[in-house]
């Protein structure tokens, strides 16, 4: 094991400030997603997905093991969102940046920019000039995974919050959450088999990019198509 220290620093991190969002999906598209109302108190996540550079500060400042893609050319340009990472992974350097990953809700309303009701972060409509997804077109020339920040962010300015990679969340997956949870700062299930991911990836077709869109894995696999980003309380 690592020696776990606080080196939490604000440098491209945004914060979100505390209020009320309505979560799910408006358009009924979701398979149940229950549109409610959320409290979330201030708290700051990263304007971009976590780097194979940052990565690589972590694995050799702790020993820790490298991911699975690690080596593959496909995904390992230090700009590019460090993929082939558990859920475990992501908690590991999550804990050593002095941050924690986001919560399900905290992903949702920073991943929405401040609008509500959309289907996407910028609005209602998607194209390869707004992010990377499955294939290539206008602004997306990436067959795999886009260096970071390569499209405009959303209102909060959050970069490839909709495709690119899927982001694992600190909550575990319960389909009927929703239905349950409570208004005010939620976290998710008590317990569970598999964890949230979200955002869609670089394979994923449009209707998988929504905004309310949910997706679960296994904490111990690792894919192509799964990296994170993290956050913090913005009071501690």
């Amino acid at each position: 094991m690592f020696n776990i220290y606080q080196r939490c620093t604000y440098k491209d991190m945004v914060l979100i400030p505390a209020g009320t969002f309505l979560m799910g999906d408006t358009f009924n598209e979701g398979y149940g997603l229950l549109v409610h109302d959320v409290y979330l108190e201030a708290y700051y996540i990263d304007a971009y997905e976590v780097t194979n550079a940052q990565y690589k500060e972590f694995m050799d400042a702790t020993s820790y093991k490298a991911p699975t893609l690690w080596n593959n050319p496909a995904y390992n340009a230090p700009n590019q969102p460090v993929v082939g990472v558990t859920w475990y992974d992501a908690v590991a350097y999550c804990k050593w940046a002095g941050k924690r990953l986001p919560t399900e809700a905290e992903w949702e309303k920073a991943a929405r920019g401040g609008l509500e009701g959309m289907r996407y972060p910028w609005g209602n409509t998607l194209t390869h000039n707004d992010a990377n997804y499955d294939g290539t077109g206008g602004t997306d020339i990436w067959t795999y995974s886009a260096p970071v920040g390569s499209f405009a962010p959303n209102g909060y300015g959050l970069y490839d919050v909709a495709g690119n990679v899927l982001e694992w969340c600190a909550d575990w997956y319960d389909t009927d959450y929703y239905s349950i949870s409570p208004r005010n700062n939620p976290k998710g299930p008590g317990t569970g088999c598999l964890r949230v991911l979200r955002g869609g990836s670089w394979n994923f077709d449009p209707p998988h990019l929504r905004v309310a869109f949910r997706y679960n894995r296994s904490s111990s696999l690792a894919f192509s198509t799964i990296g994170f980003r993290c956050a913090v309380n913005a009071y501690r």
